[in-house]
């Protein structure tokens, strides 16, 4: 495949899951903005779309592509994929977010009391959105999938799309609350382990959101 400016960011992240890697550097949508051109993705960022083409082309001869092509997989093994890679992780790993949030939003709230509250009422509602978003995909839109209707799961698939848009710009708020997942100086064990449990999460949702919407919901509609 070759990267040209006209090339979606989804596309580019689909067959080259090495990509990702330069699009979080820069804090480039690969998910939810998928869609968009390479060049237009840059120019909101600020960036040279050559210049950024170009690091892609360093990136990717750097490595082999070890990935598997989601975008090929049968889609049963790509829901189960979402599921044990994504789904069962972020349940477990939402509620140790939350306990760490709420512990500095405690012990020192006083100290930055703006930011710190901002980041766990942001927190819990992206918490709460995620649970009943994935309850959603596993009882209805994934056995659908399954059953062989993603041809008929287009308002399925609309919901789910409009609510990752919902969780992507929670996930901006708390990257802007954290100033971009850098601790402060005064910051305690806790406090540092949060942001970087908050860097983690984003990461995550970002490459789960991407499997979903630019490989998953694509092919399940074509059918």
């Amino acid at each position: 495949m070759s990267i040209l400016p006209v090339t979606t960011v989804g596309s580019i992240a689909t067959e080259h899951p090495l990509s990702t890697r330069v699009f979080a550097r820069h804090g480039i949508d690969f998910c939810c903005g998928g869609g968009r051109p390479l060049a237009d993705a840059c120019a909101a960022k600020g960036l040279e779309v050559d210049v950024l083409i170009a690091e892609l082309e360093q990136e990717l001869a750097g490595a082999p592509e070890t990935g598997v092509r989601w975008d090929t997989a049968p889609l049963p093994d790509v829901i189960q994929h979402i599921l044990t890679t994504y789904h069962e992780p972020l349940k477990q790993e939402m509620p140790r977010i939350e306990a760490m949030a709420r512990k500095v939003h405690l012990v020192h709230g006083d100290k930055d009391p703006a930011r710190l509250e901002g980041i766990l009422t942001t927190f819990l509602a992206l918490q709460a959105d995620l649970d009943e978003h994935m309850q959603k995909e596993e009882q209805i839109l994934f056995p659908m999938i399954v059953s062989g209707g993603g041809a008929m799961a287009g308002g399925p698939i609309s919901v789910m799309e409009q609510e990752h848009e919902t969780a992507g710009a929670l996930l901006r708020r708390l990257r802007q609350l954290t100033n971009d997942f850098v601790p402060p100086a005064i910051a305690c064990n806790t406090w540092r382990a949060l942001w970087a449990g908050l860097a983690d999460l984003e990461r995550a949702l970002h490459e789960h959101i991407h499997l979903e919407n630019n490989v998953l919901h694509p092919r399940a509609l074509a059918g």
